[in-house]
């Protein structure tokens, strides 16, 4: 069965958006009431992959405290003002968390487990990643 959603106009640019989940969003091309269309599609993909990484490291037995996307992007100058290139840097704070397990998060994150990396890298998105670890 479909997903199922809604977006209703409240005024001039300003929208709300209720998701399959029934959470209730705020969009705004003003960026006044809420979030773009395009700064939500930003932070789908840092909660997508920052998700990714609190599951593995889990899943890995690591002491995590804490973990940061930040995330920076790069749009088109045409329209449509597609995002040309996105970088997730991850910082990851633990005790005594393994550098080679974070790595192997952020690679598992991107390279298999991301759905919304892989809708965007098979748009001709260029998403590249980096990390680092910060003892707690």
């Amino acid at each position: 069965m479909p997903l199922q959603g809604s977006v209703v106009w409240k005024e001039d640019k300003h929208f709300i958006g209720t998701a399959p989940s029934g959470k209730v969003v705020d969009i705004d091309a003003n960026k006044e009431a809420g979030a773009s269309p395009m700064e939500l599609v930003l932070l789908g993909l840092g909660g997508c992959a920052s998700y990714d990484v609190v599951s593995i490291l889990g899943k890995c037995r690591q002491d995590v405290l804490d973990v940061r996307c930040a995330l920076s992007a790069v749009r088109a100058d045409a329209v449509p003002a597609v995002y040309t290139d996105i970088h997730l840097h991850f910082v990851v704070t633990g005790n005594d968390v393994k550098e080679k397990q974070v790595a192997k998060a952020v690679e598992l994150s991107a390279d298999k487990y991301c759905s919304a990396s892989k809708m965007l890298v098979d748009g001709g998105v260029r998403v590249t990643h980096s990390y680092e670890v910060v003892v707690g």
